[in-house]
C-alpha cells in the first residue's frame, strides 16, 4: 500500500435547490473516520453528492488536503473523476456494462487491473465473482462490489454510503474488519454515511449528525451518547431528553407543569437532562413514601423490544419507559391508559 502525504477535507456545504437547503460545516483529518447520521430527508445524499462532484455547490468551498475541489466565489471545479474519492454508493451505481472484476478496477492502472481488483474481491467475500455480470448479482453482493471499488486505487477520501444495509452478520463483521484494516494502511479520510448508532460508535472517531439540513451536533460517539443535542438524537442514542430551567436543584421542564429534583443542587438556568428508559418506573397509582420526581402520564405507543416491552408515554411529557412484559399486564398499560411515573434523581444526567 502506498503510503501517502496526509491530507484531510474541509467541507463548507451550501447547496440550495428544489426548495431545500444544505448549509453544513464539518472537517476530517487524515486517517480519522467521521460518521454522518441523521433522519430521512436530513441531507446525507446531498453531502455525499456535493463532496463527489455530483451536486455543485450553491457557495462554500471543498478542499482535500491542497486542493480545492468546488468553490463557486473562484469558478473552481473539479470533475468527479478526477477528485481521487472512492465512494460506495447506496445504491450501488455500478457500471452495467462492465463486468464485476471491470467495476471494481476501474480507474486502476490497466497492468495491475485485474489482479487488483481479484484481491479485493476476495477480501470482500466475493473470490471468483470476477467475470459475472453485475446485472445477475444480489442486492447484497452489488453492495460488496461498490465497496471493493471504493477502496481500489488508494483514494485521497473514502465515502461509504450504509455499506452493511441488506447484509447479513457474517458479511458485516467481514467488511468491518476490512474497513479497519484498510483505514490504518492508507491514512485518507473516511466519511461513514448510517442511520445505525452502533455501527457510528463502532467505526468513527466523531459523529457529525444532520437534521433538516444543518449541523445539530457534532462530538465524540462518547460525547454525543452522553449529552445529545436534539430530541432526535437522543431517541438515537436510547435516552430521554427535556429541557427546562434549573432553580436551586429543581428543574422545570418547558411548560408541562412537571418539575423534577437532581442531584447536583448548584445548577442553575436553561438545562438539559437524560434519563434511560431502563430508569423510568411506572405504576399504576401514586407510589407510597416521598419519592420527589412523580407525575402522572398517559400511555401512547406499546411495543415489544426484545426482552422488554417499550413503552412511549404522552402527556405532559413525551417519555419512553422499558418495562417488563410482566409489568405490562401487571399494570394494565394499553394505550390511552393512565401511569404514574417515578424517576430517581440519581438517573438523571443533568448538562
Amino acid at each position: 500500500m502506498t503510503v501517502r502525504t496526509e491530507k484531510g477535507l474541509q467541507a463548507d456545504l451550501d447547496v440550495q435547490r428544489d426548495g431545500f437547503r444544505l448549509r453544513v460545516v464539518f472537517d476530517v483529518d487524515a486517517g480519522e473516520t467521521v460518521a454522518i447520521l441523521g433522519p430521512n430527508g436530513a441531507g446525507k445524499s446531498t453531502t455525499v453528492r456535493a463532496i463527489t462532484g455530483l451536486e455543485p455547490l450553491t457557495s462554500g468551498s471543498i478542499r482535500l488536503g491542497d486542493r480545492t475541489l468546488d468553490e463557486p466565489a473562484t469558478a473552481t471545479f473539479v470533475v468527479p473523476h478526477q477528485r481521487s474519492i472512492g465512494t460506495a454508493f447506496q445504491d450501488a451505481l455500478l457500471f452495467p456494462h462492465l463486468d464485476v472484476r471491470e467495476n471494481v478496477g476501474f480507474g486502476l492502472d490497466r497492468a495491475r487491473r485485474g489482479a487488483a481488483a481479484d484481491e479485493l474481491l476476495a477480501q470482500v467475500g466475493l473470490g471468483g465473482f470476477g467475470s459475472r455480470s453485475v446485472e445477475g448479482l444480489s442486492g447484497g453482493e452489488a453492495r460488496r462490489v461498490a465497496i471493493a471499488r471504493a477502496l481500489a486505487g488508494d483514494p485521497d477520501l473514502v465515502i461509504l454510503d450504509e455499506p452493511f444495509a441488506g447484509l447479513d452478520v457474517g458479511a458485516r463483521a467481514g467488511l468491518r474488519q476490512l474497513i479497519a484494516e484498510r483505514r490504518s494502511e492508507n491514512r485518507a479520510p473516511w466519511i461513514l454515511i448510517t442511520h445505525d448508532p452502533a455501527e457510528a460508535r463502532i467505526l468513527a472517531d466523531r459523529i457529525v449528525v444532520l437534521e433538516d439540513g444543518a449541523v445539530t451536533q457534532i462530538g465524540t460517539p462518547a460525547q454525543v451518547q452522553a449529552q445529545p443535542a436534539s430530541r432526535y438524537v437522543a431517541e438515537l442514542v436510547g435516552v430521554n431528553l427535556f429541557e427546562g430551567v434549573a432553580t436551586d436543584g429543581r428543574v422545570a421542564i418547558g411548560s408541562s407543569g412537571v418539575e423534577v429534583t437532581v442531584v447536583d443542587q448548584s445548577l442553575r438556568g436553561e438545562v438539559r437532562l437524560t434519563v434511560r428508559p431502563e430508569s423510568v418506573a411506572l405504576h399504576a397509582s401514586p407510589p407510597g413514601g416521598s419519592p420527589r420526581n412523580v407525575w402522572q402520564a398517559q400511555v401512547g405507543d406499546v411495543h415489544r423490544l426484545g426482552d422488554l416491552v417499550r413503552v412511549h408515554l404522552e402527556a405532559p411529557i413525551p417519555l419512553v419507559a422499558d418495562v417488563t412484559p410482566s409489568a405490562v399486564a401487571e399494570l394494565a398499560i394499553v394505550p390511552g391508559a393512565p401511569v404514574w411515573v417515578v424517576i430517581k434523581a440519581t438517573s438523571l444526567d443533568a448538562f
